[in-house]
Parts: C-alpha cells; sequence; structure tokens
C-alpha cells in the first residue's frame, strides 16, 4: 500500500450520478452520514451528453457540498462496449452491456477521479450490499429486496470493492427511496425507471441500432463478412429439417417467440443460433431447458481472475443465468478455461452472452460469459 493510498480522505467520496433518484436519494443518504460527495457524470454516447445538466442539478438539489466532474467517455465507451456489443449479436450471442462496462469504463473513471480528488470512497445507486468476511475481503451481496443488483457487479475486483459503498442496499424497496426523495422535494423522486439500454435511442431496437453500425462502417473485420448476420437464412427443427426462411440471425434471441414471422400452428420458441450456417433452430418451449450450463471469459472475486477457487469445486452455491431469474441451487467445475455449472432444477433458456453468476449463500463469488 503506498504512502498517496493511505492519504487518501476516508470523509470523501465520489458518488456516480445520473440525475435519477437513485444516485440523488444515494447523494443524500451519503451527506447524512457526514461525507463530502463529490459528483462523477460521465457521458457514453451523444444523448447522454445531454444528460450532464440533469445531473449536475440533481447533484445541488441534494445539497451536495464537493465538485461535479464531468467525462466525455464516448470514444473509449464506442470502442469497447458498443463494439463488444455489436459483435456479440452479430455472432448469435445476446450481451448485457452493463456487465462489461461497470468494470472497464464506470468503476474504473470512478476510482480515477477519487484518486485525483484524494477520496478514499466511492459510491452508486446499485442496490447491492459489500460483505467483508473473517479475512476482512470483500465481496458484493444481494441486497433484501427485489430491486437486487449484485448480478451486475460480479465482475468487480476487490481493490475496487473495496473502496464501494452502496447507499441503497439498506432500503426496503424502491419506494422507500422515492419516499426519502419526495421528503427533499427532488424533481425525480417520480421518473419512471429506464428500461433501455443507455445508447440505443428512444424507441430504437437493437437490431436496427447494429444494421446502422455496419452500414456506416463502424465495424471492422476483413475475415468475415459483416452482412451474413443480415441476409435470409433457414429456420430449421432440431434434426435439421428445413421449416422457413427467416430474416437475419441479428434479429433473433434464445427464447424468442414473438416476432418471428412463421407459423407451425403451435408455439415455436428460438432454442439456437448458428452464425457459421446462418440457421435458427425453432423447438418446444421444454427444447430451451437444461441443467447444465457452461462459461467461459470467467471472474471470482476471491482469486481476482478467472481461476475457479478450489473451495468452491462441488460446493452447493446459488446460481442466476439473467439478471431477473430466481437463484437456484448449483454446484461447479472447471474443465480448461471453461467453468460447468450443474444445476438442481433446469434452468430455462440459458442464452450465450448473458452472464450466469454465482453465489454462496447471498454473497456474490463469481460468474462468467454463457457460451
Amino acid at each position: 500500500m503506498s504512502l498517496d493510498f493511505l492519504k487518501l480522505d476516508k470523509k470523501k467520496v465520489v458518488l456516480g450520478m445520473s440525475g435519477g433518484v437513485d444516485s440523488t436519494t444515494a447523494a443524500l443518504l451519503l451527506q447524512n452520514k457526514d461525507f463530502e460527495v463529490n459528483g462523477m457524470y460521465f457521458a457514453v454516447c451523444d444523448k447522454a451528453v445531454l444528460g450532464k445538466d440533469a445531473a449536475e442539478n440533481s447533484f445541488h438539489e441534494a445539497g451536495c457540498d464537493g465538485r461535479f466532474i464531468y467525462i466525455d467517455a464516448r470514444k473509449e465507451f464506442s470502442e469497447t462496449i458498443i463494439q463488444n456489443f455489436c459483435t456479440e449479436y452479430m455472432n448469435g450471442r445476446t450481451p448485457n452491456p452493463c456487465i462489461i462496462c461497470n468494470p472497464l469504463i464506470k468503476f474504473k473513471y470512478l476510482i480515477e477521479t477519487a484518486n485525483k480528488l484524494g477520496a478514499y470512497y466511492i459510491a452508486t445507486g446499485h442496490y447491492a450490499k459489500i460483505h467483508r468476511d473473517d479475512n476482512g475481503h470483500c465481496y458484493i451481496k444481494m441486497a433484501d429486496n427485489r430491486k437486487d443488483q449484485s448480478y451486475m457487479l460480479y465482475r468487480l475486483p476487490e481493490e475496487v470493492i473495496s473502496r464501494l459503498i452502496l447507499p441503497l442496499g439498506e432500503m426496503p424497496d424502491k419506494e422507500t427511496v422515492r419516499e426519502i426523495a419526495r421528503t427533499h422535494n427532488i424533481a425525480s423522486a417520480e421518473a419512471k425507471d429506464s428500461q433501455e439500454i443507455c445508447f440505443l435511442d428512444d424507441g430504437q431496437n437493437y437490431a436496427d441500432f447494429i444494421k446502422s453500425k455496419i452500414h456506416n462502417n463502424f465495424i471492422v473485420n476483413k475475415e468475415k463478412d459483416l452482412n451474413n448476420c443480415l441476409q435470409k437464412g433457414d429456420f430449421v427443427d432440431k434434426e435439421g429439417n428445413i421449416l422457413g426462411i427467416h430474416k437475419g440471425i441479428l434479429n433473433y434471441t434464445i427464447g424468442q417467440r414473438k416476432g418471428l414471422g412463421i407459423a407451425l400452428g403451435k408455439p415455436a420458441f428460438v432454442i439456437d443460433i448458428n452464425p457459421e450456417k446462418s440457421t435458427v433452430t425453432l423447438g418446444d418451449n421444454e427444447d430451451l431447458f437444461s441443467t447444465k450450463v457452461i462459461s467461459k471469459n470467467n471472474f471470482f472475486t476471491e482469486t481476482g481472475n478467472s481461476e475457479l477457487p478450489e473451495r468452491l469445486i462441488g460446493k452447493e452455491l446459488f446460481g442466476k443465468v439473467r439478471y431477473a431469474a430466481k437463484p437456484m441451487a448449483v454446484t461447479i467445475d472447471k474443465q480448461d478455461e471453461f467453468v460447468i455449472a450443474t444445476f438442481k432444477d433446469p434452468q430455462r433458456a440459458a442464452t450465450k452472452g448473458q452472464s450466469i453468476v454465482f453465489y454462496d449463500r447471498d454473497v456474490v463469488v463469481g460468474g462468467g460469459i454463457i457460451c
């Protein structure tokens, strides 16, 4: 630990501000604990630049006494998060950009800003908790409410978690957060929760966004024809029999039922996407269930890398195959660079590109990208 690190002020915090009710209420709660609250807003796209004023207004509305920092992260975000988002969909996978953004962009800038301002702590409006074990190691922990967002933070390293404060982790529900905002006359108290991917325009779907990037030569891959994912191909069944023509693999995700553009006389679901053959496999709802889920690009808090801790192998844990899923009993093992998760009960639509996150009781121990 360097001398400069020891000099960081533990009464100063840098809070990620969005202009919404969550981060503004987090600012109020931090001030109640006598922190000097500094706000940080980072723009990830042109649309987000327009949100700076709302974020700064909410910062002052909360009566914060520190500095408000604006960071233009559009270039880095575009080159990492948006490139990954487009490439994953073009290869028949369904990414979660927030999970990639958190360690690579958002929390990186929070830590850098805190270091520059001499602040020890960083904070966000996520609904999750911090857990410290008997040895003093820090982990993300579930919040005790339906808004729990611990799933989204599983890739944060311990050196970030150890400096992180999550003021909303103790809130019983979102309505309590809104009530705190109301009592302080915060303008965003009644604002609806955002449901969209932050860099998509209002009403824009992901497929049209990616098509625009392909047509504007934003994505470059000399080894692959990027238009392949836009070309029509075959709908097939599990045996490979052709059922009809699809409108391009970019338009489909695992588990999808609506908007397929084909009538089979019974409900049909996307159960596989093969970008090499340009096929979309359709099946029954039952075909989406499996007890085994394989992940790669794993990250475990305890090791700080992809190495699965030996103590977790064969131990009964809980796993989530998507953000809104209920944690279910699972055991895990490793095979080369992969982690093999075996659930006690079959899981529906474990989707390539999404994350599987593992919990020891209610503590996040790691996870990976479903492959």
